[in-house]
């Protein structure tokens, strides 16, 4: 209703403060502002169709720094993954961590998340300090022979069973589901339940490693409505861009065992990719005067191999980048027709459907980007292996 339409639009403008706020912080920020601005006139509360979330908000508050790392050296064993890291964390802040498979971005939210100890170096955080920390395996920590209401009960030691069942509800289990067993729901409300459980107690900060891998499209913008509200500090691992985007202001780049702030965008941070292997320092360089013909002739054809690899990979991309252009126009064009006055009033039936289209239209492009940064990648990988596997001259 009218009603729904305003809280929503006053909740967009949260967003956009929050935003404002901080875009000295980051580059990021000031490509987002544009974006939840025109978000506000055409948003349909996504009330109207799921379920929110609810993350309680941290008391008391924390002095700055929450967590501080001192040249610390994170990894397994006797392998180092990141190393000397000196870095700090505030509680207003909202971080998303980039980076390709396998630089060490799980490692770095598994440190700061108490899950992994330092292999040097030291990560100060006050005991008091209370860190949410989710990641995909840890729905296997539910027991799936309890039910939602099994699970809240120790939290609640001096309850009733009508609070259990009342915060069992805020976290999107209501009568229906609450006494269902865990191993009986989809994985996105067993996403849910886990989102519930680790932020009962309030956190100070949130870390959430690819979030939304079980969420439908209108549970992401759920999730990133409660995110927006939530006051804590929130660090995000995800493709989906669509939500770091709209949550985070700034961006930490894990590459070449360090982590170091990212001053560009998510759209810079695509250039990156692909120019990522040119600015690797490499060995062997080709050239030499005093190269025997033999070498000179072993090295033309790494080079045709490598070019016969990486041609197919450089192809995908392109297809990936026209697609999500094609997908974007589409967008906009929706949004201008869901801009239209006095749509929602007059032309509900119409209104609906385009706000389907669009969420649909949205969940392509995700796809689509998540397709284009595993291709761009995996060119990125073959590229720099093909000059480390290049004939010494």
């Amino acid at each position: 209703g009218a009603a729904k339409q305003e809280a929503a639009r006053r909740h967009m403008e949260k967003f956009v403060e929050r935003f404002r706020a901080k875009a000295s912080k980051a580059t990021q920020a000031q490509s987002r502002i544009k974006m939840l601005e025109r978000m506000k006139e055409i948003a349909i509360p996504v009330e109207e169709r799921t379920q929110p979330f609810h993350f309680p908000d941290h008391k008391p508050p924390m002095a700055p720094p929450i967590v501080r790392l001192e040249q610390a050296n994170l990894g397994y064993g006797d392998k180092i993954i990141l190393r000397d890291l000196t870095l700090r964390i505030d509680q207003d802040d909202r971080i998303a961590i980039l980076g390709a498979n396998g630089q060490g971005k799980s490692t770095l939210v598994k440190a700061i998340a108490g899950r992994l100890s330092p292999l040097a170096g030291k990560i100060y955080k006050s005991k008091k300090l209370r860190i949410a920390y989710f990641a995909q395996h840890q729905l296997d920590e539910l027991k799936p022979d309890k039910t939602i209401l099994d699970h809240i009960r120790p939290l609640m030691p001096e309850g009733t069973e009508a609070e259990i069942r009342s915060r069992a509800a805020q976290m999107g289990f209501g009568p229906q589901k609450a006494d269902i067993k865990i191993a009986k729901l989809s994985g996105g409300e067993k996403a849910r339940a886990l989102f519930g459980l680790i932020s009962f107690d309030g956190p100070h900060l949130m870390i959430l490693d690819e979030p939304t891998n079980h969420l439908d499209m209108d549970s992401r913008e759920a999730l990133t409505q409660a995110l927006n509200d939530y006051q804590g500090a929130v660090m995000l691992i995800t493709h989906d861009t669509w939500l770091a985007s709209a949550v985070c202001d700034r961006l930490w780049l894990v590459d070449g065992g360090d982590v170091s702030p990212y001053q560009g965008s998510l759209e810079d941070y695509r250039k990156f990719i692909l120019d990522a292997a040119k600015t690797q320092k490499r060995t062997g360089v080709a050239g030499n005067k005093k190269d025997h013909p033999q070498n000179r002739q072993a090295l033309r054809k790494q080079k045709a191999d490598a070019r016969a690899r990486l041609s197919p990979l450089r192809k995908k991309i392109a297809t990936f980048e026209q697609e999500m252009q094609n997908l974007q126009q589409q967008i906009d064009r929706v949004d201008a027709a869901l801009a239209e006055p006095g749509l929602f009033e007059q032309r509900l039936d119409e209104a609906t459907k385009l706000s389907k289209q669009r969420a649909q239209l949205l969940a392509d492009l995700a796809t689509a980007e998540e397709q284009w940064l595993e291709s761009s990648e995996a060119y990125e990988t073959a590229k720099s292996q093909s000059a480390q596997n290049a004939p010494r001259t």
